[in-house]
């Protein structure tokens, strides 16, 4: 059993939506669910087959949706329930998929399960949380945490309820306590309220969050101390594909399946994050029954400290194409699959990060990933801009950003160091790099003044967005101007979608990946075979990731004959070995 082994949702081309950001229908300054259902022409016209949404569950946001305090309701500033129900079928009769996320390592400290477990320790829902004692208490009579772990947003990843006098454990921020999954009563519950209800109501998969989190060590042990200078520490090792993690997931997609009607297959990717090879194959192997594929952090992670988000760290060409291949290179030839990306909601924007943002070679160099992605084996996604070539906001001062993560950092760099520190001069350079914020700006639809056609209004004034729009829109970086040109982003990426599937034996599928000539720190080359014996065919792909011509050859030159199938330059017949700035071709190999 391979990887070629075909399947809709290998094939698939997946568009994920931040629901908040894409299009603004009653005109309150917020995105909703029906005015993502007035763009399913958009999703035809641009050529993807799946849409994924991120949460549109009801929730206080203090996490964007991602602190969910009733996962059977939409908030009702996205819409109601009737409108999602609308928009699943209205995708599906346009044959279109829908993927949802589910939210279920933690859930809002307002849903009415934590409001119960926190009502006593002896109310029949407190094992559904994680509480512990404290450690004991300081000098001035403060509890203190039962480890040092601390929250992937910042401070203590434990929270002290002061009516039950215990600490409950987040990961994430301080209203978002973590599920105990050690028990059943509580899984069971779970897997009916996140998933059953959706399942039932038509969605086709779920985008699973914080995949690999489930299962923490047993004992709760401090972490590895890899900041000394924090009392702090990332508890990574201690809270990540823990021992009892893939258990949980049989058991999960065993659920999923059951409710499903006859003849549908279910469709899973799971945010894993850090894994190591042999737990990337069991997380998706077919025969294991886990989930369908998975998203892995490797290449996003390049440039960054890995313990702290906001630390900028100098990283290479060769280092970021080791993170590429590390996402699939585990899938080869086994019964295993994966993803293709480059952005989504946690991440900045690809062409700022790993292209070229400037006037010049904006246009380009986002072509040059477009074409680096439809050429990878797995299934692809885009994030909503990511299609136009939509850069990192640009200016922004730190009053600007909305991010939870962003916030409580530079609230806690602010009381240990000061606003005027060399510390907080760094933290201001990772976040103007780094933050969420940089994917969440509205999605720009059109020129017009002074939210690029976020709402929808007529005659009255337009409602001010709940985040600040990226000034790009009045540069041609929105759909009306770019659907206009025949040059755009987004008609490149319209064509590139449509080569990725007449060729999909190659791109799709194709085994074997080698990099050519992996030290060159400006070209990005590569091979790999189609998995089809019928037909054998080779990929050569040559990117030049730099704003200099660049000669290049090919794998065994003097015998090769290439023939060139795509490109994001127009074709120049006497210009044969040598790649122009930003430029990628992909040939057949003979």
């Amino acid at each position: 059993m391979t990887g070629s082994q075909r399947k809709w949702w290998k094939e698939a081309t997946v568009y994920q939506i931040y629901p908040a950001s894409f299009k603004d229908s009653d005109n309150d300054g917020w995105g909703d669910l029906p005015g993502i259902t007035s763009k399913i022409p958009y999703f035809k016209h641009l050529g993807v087959d799946t849409i994924w949404i991120c949460p549109f569950y009801d929730s206080p946001q203090q996490d964007m949706g991602y602190d969910i305090s009733d996962y059977e309701k939409v908030w009702p500033r996205y819409g109601t329930n009737e409108d999602c129900f609308e928009l699943i079928q209205k995708a599906h009769n346009n044959d279109i998929k829908v993927v949802v996320d589910l939210v279920i390592n933690h859930c809002s400290s307002e849903h009415k399960w934590f409001q119960e477990s926190r009502s006593s320790k002896t109310n029949s829902k407190r094992d559904w949380f994680i509480w512990k004692a404290a450690k004991g208490f300081d000098s001035s009579g403060k509890p203190i945490a039962p480890n040092n772990w601390r929250s992937f947003f910042g401070g203590s990843a434990w929270e002290w309820d002061e009516k039950s006098q215990e600490f409950y454990l987040h990961l994430f921020a301080s209203g978002q306590p973590d599920f105990n999954w050690e028990n059943d009563e509580l899984r069971k519950h779970l897997y009916d309220s996140s998933a059953g209800f959706w399942l039932r109501h038509g969605v086709d998969g779920f985008r699973i969050d914080t995949a690999g989190l489930y299962s923490k060590v047993a004992g709760f042990p401090d972490a590895e101390i890899t900041d000394p200078d924090s009392e702090l520490q990332y508890p990574g090792a201690v809270t990540r594909n823990g021992p009892r993690i893939h258990e949980f997931h049989k058991e999960m997609r065993k659920y999923f399946e059951q409710q499903l009607p006859p003849g549908k297959e279910i469709f899973t990717v799971g945010e894993v994050g850090n894994c190591d090879n042999s737990g990337l194959l069991q997380y998706t192997s077919e025969e294991q029954g886990e989930m369908s594929q998975l998203f892995n952090f490797a290449h996003t992670n390049v440039g960054t400290s890995g313990h702290f988000r906001y630390n900028v760290v100098p990283y290479t060409l060769k280092d970021w194409k080791l993170g590429i291949a590390a996402s699939f290179l585990f899938a080869n030839r086994t019964d295993s699959w994966t993803t293709v990306y480059l952005e989504n909601h946690d991440q900045p924007r690809s062409v700022t990060r790993f292209g070229n943002d400037s006037p010049q070679w904006r246009k380009i160099s986002a072509k040059l990933l477009a074409l680096l992605e439809i050429s990878l084996t797995g299934t692809l996604y885009i994030y909503q801009g990511q299609e136009l070539g939509q850069i990192n906001n640009l200016g922004w001062d730190l009053d600007q950003y909305d991010d939870v993560d962003v916030k409580n950092n530079r609230a806690l760099i602010r009381e240990k160091y000061g606003d005027d520190s060399v510390q907080m001069r760094k933290f201001e350079e990772g976040v103007a790099l780094f933050s969420r914020d940089h994917a969440r700006t509205p999605m720009p639809w059109s020129s017009r003044e002074p939210d690029a056609g976020f709402g929808v209004y007529g005659g009255h004034a337009a409602a001010k967005p709940w985040l600040a729009v990226n000034d790009t829109f009045r540069d041609g970086i929105n759909v009306e101007d770019e659907l206009e040109d025949p040059n755009s982003v987004l008609n490149f990426w319209r064509e590139a979608l449509k080569v990725r599937q007449l060729y999909k034996d190659t791109l799709v599928y194709g085994q074997d990946f080698e990099f050519h000539d992996l030290d060159d720190p400006k070209l990005f080359m590569f091979t790999k075979k189609t998995d089809e014996h019928e037909k054998p065919r080779q990929l050569f792909a040559a990117l030049n990731f730099s704003s200099e011509p660049c000669d290049f050859s090919a794998p065994e030159a003097d015998a090769a004959q290439l023939t060139q199938f795509f490109s994001n330059y127009p074709a120049l017949p006497n210009v044969k070995d040598t790649l122009r700035p930003w430029e990628g071709r992909l040939f057949f190999l003979q």
